[in-house]
């Protein structure tokens, strides 16, 4: 017994134990603070649902050793592309969702491709690169902005006549497109968002079923040994440019399911950070800076999102004060710097 209990503890992880113990806790205390415990689950549904395929657009990149994606707010970018052009058309419900996307995923091909093209010349040093391409990209589109020539009613600033605006709502056009197909409706709290986990569902089933595939498989080769993968005559660079478009591609579509369920889309320096909770989520799954599978963005997501919803309702009705942002950044920021620290023991 002893020896299965330590087992499971090194399978999982001391940092996965504690925050699962943790949210576990939140559960528990919820209804004796006040806190209604359905509604709180089906909040953590809900964010499980519009967080998921940013989440999973980790993987590719993880699989290929390219690192984690802190480059993330380049495939957000396209996907933000994608969404103002699909509302400039004027297409509503489930068909200006998938016109957003089919605009969306050609702009991340391209934004993927010559990203991939800039990770293979500083081969080492992604996971810094990563970040500044990310900082980089959000500042240079606070620009563009301003200068592209949408005209749009409802979604360029009032005063001036052009530019779009920092918050742009998705109310009338594709709003909940998929969390309102075949959801349920349990009581006036309780909420699942069926065809937004349907289409997390079918994005997680291609990821895994593409890892399984001649090309997939030489990813992950090249992410496990990329001298072994050179001599047995695959291409390197062109497997780790694969993953990064991949990777850039989930990210422009993940970033339209958080919008269609948020019910806004946010420019300008609204992506900055956005890669840090998903690069969190992963880790705390389970996932390594080299290694990642669909279990892990699984877990790490519900966890990570658990948290997020449980903290505010049940630790603010205990102190009276605000601690949700404090504790966010605790958990991304740790996740990430124990997942760096490994990393550095491993190569040791």
């Amino acid at each position: 017994m002893k020896e299965k209990l330590q087992s499971f503890i090194e399978n999982a992880g001391w940092p996965r134990i504690i925050i699962g113990l943790f949210l576990l806790s939140l559960f528990i205390a919820a209804p004796f603070v006040g806190v209604r415990l359905d509604a709180s689950l089906s909040d953590t549904l809900v964010r499980v649902g519009m967080n998921g395929v940013l989440v999973l657009a980790m993987v590719p990149m993880v699989q290929s050793g390219c690192g984690l994606n802190f480059g993330l707010p380049l495939g957000i970018i396209a996907g933000l592309l994608g969404a103002v052009t699909s509302i400039q058309i004027g297409i509503t419900g489930g068909i200006g969702f998938l016109i957003a996307m089919a605009i969306a995923v050609p702009l991340a091909v391209v934004f993927g491709w010559m990203y991939g093209q800039l990770l293979n010349r500083v081969k080492g040093d992604e996971m810094m690169i990563a970040t500044y391409v990310g900082f980089s990209s959000v500042a240079l589109m606070c620009m563009a902005w301003l200068l592209l020539p949408y005209t749009s009613p409802t979604m360029i600033w009032g005063y001036g006549g052009s530019g779009l605006r920092t918050t742009i709502s998705v109310e009338g056009f594709w709003l909940n497109a998929l969390s309102k197909y075949l959801h349920i409706q349990i009581g006036q709290f309780f909420y699942i968002p069926v065809g937004m986990y349907l289409f997390f569902g079918l994005m997680v089933f291609l990821v895994w079923g593409f890892f399984r595939t001649k090309t997939g498989t030489a990813i992950t080769a090249v992410g496990s040994n990329p001298e072994f993968a050179r001599a047995s005559g695959i291409d390197v660079d062109k497997m780790r440019t694969i993953s990064v478009v991949l990777s850039t591609v989930l990210g422009a579509i993940g970033i339209l399911v958080y919008e269609q369920s948020f019910g806004f889309i946010q420019l300008y320096m609204g992506p900055f950070y956005m890669a840090f909770p998903a690069v969190a989520a992963i880790l705390l799954g389970g996932a390594s800076v080299n290694k990642a599978s669909m279990m892990n963005v699984l877990v790490g997501t519900f966890l990570f999102q658990g948290i997020l919803t449980m903290t505010p309702s049940v630790i603010n009705s205990v102190m009276q004060t605000d601690m949700s942002e404090v504790i966010r950044i605790i958990v991304s920021n740790g996740m990430i710097l124990y997942a760096l620290t490994r990393k550095v023991m491993v190569k040791r």
